[in-house]
């Protein structure tokens, strides 16, 4: 399993290198047991198959309010204020008992800062409050930051956290300091539900994403997640079938179901079909709920409600 520490690393310095080829042979098993992700031209053309043979089907008002059901309204900018935030959450509320055949949003994802403003406007039962953390977007500072941070945003009240995996260290082949980090993460996230996003955008080749995904998988992530949404392009079909893939192959060899998250760009409801029907077809109905299936957006929701109509 990747996420066992290895305690034997004070040993002497003549051990280093047999350390160190033991745990790259370690995620070199772990990235073994999947089948190759394919060349992005292979799943262009995967998806397209998928899509055209299934999409019209799934674009029905019952799939637009089940979707309705797995948004993650999200505001996540410099200029969010605690009006701002109170507002989005209003939204929320009102939108309660208006419309008894559609779900109400599965989470609202803000900053950290915003964990209380959240908690104390929302009145909505079962709506789940998430933050970012991590030192999110880039993920680019020290780990005892990210766990702290992670820790006070639960003490807040969040329920969800999500953080970014650090590609530095993914492009660095430093898998060893990624699955330390999540696992450490995870550890302070406590009750919380962790969502681990790999920024697909700037992966891009559908073996970098299935290795990011089998890296958080194993190290404790509830969920994986596209994108961020700040700086990279957002999700694509083809990531979200790529991690759909890794999703199923990890159930097949582990028995445990794991949450996927689209993110960053989504904004339409053809757009969201179109995730619903991968999901759809490479996991099956079983992660057709909110507790394994995740779109995190703000103008998805208007767009359903238009659709859905008043």
């Amino acid at each position: 399993m990747i996420h066992e520490h290895d305690h034997d690393c004070d040993c002497g310095h003549h051990h280093e290198e047999d350390i160190e080829h033991l745990h790259t042979n370690k995620y070199e098993q772990a990235f073994n047991n999947f089948e190759p992700a394919g060349t992005i031209e292979q799943v262009i053309e995967k998806v397209k198959t998928l899509l055209d043979t299934h999409e019209k089907e799934n674009f029905t008002p019952e799939v637009l309010k089940q979707i309705h059901g797995f948004i993650d309204l999200t505001s996540l900018t410099s200029i969010d204020t605690k009006e701002s935030i109170w507002k989005l959450v209003d939204k929320v509320n009102d939108f309660e008992g208006t419309r008894p055949d559609v779900p109400n949003v599965a989470a609202i994802c803000t900053y950290p800062l915003f964990i209380e403003t959240v908690k104390q406007a929302l009145t909505s039962e079962g709506v789940k409050i998430a933050a970012v953390a991590g030192g999110f977007p880039s993920s680019q500072t020290f780990m005892e930051i990210k766990i702290a941070e992670t820790a006070m945003a639960v003490m807040q009240g969040a329920d969800e956290i999500d953080v970014v995996m650090n590609l530095g260290y993914f492009l660095e082949e430093n898998y060893e300091e990624i699955a330390e980090e999540i696992q450490e993460i995870k550890e302070s996230c406590r009750e919380a539900k962790l969502k681990v996003i790999l920024e697909t955008g700037a992966l891009i080749a559908p073996e970098y994403i299935q290795k990011a995904s089998i890296l958080a998988l194993y190290s404790g992530a509830d969920f994986i997640k596209t994108s961020t949404g700040k700086g990279y392009p957002g999700a694509t079909p083809e990531a979200v079938y790529t991690m759909c893939q890794t999703i199923k192959r990890y159930h097949s060899i582990t028995g445990k179901q794991i949450g996927i998250k689209v993110a960053g760009g989504v904004r339409t409801a053809e757009e969201a079909v179109r995730y619903y029907t991968i999901v759809k077809e490479v996991l099956g109905n079983d992660w057709l709920n909110k507790d394994l299936f995740r779109i995190g957006a703000s103008s998805l929701l208007n767009d359903l409600e238009n659709r859905l109509g008043e």
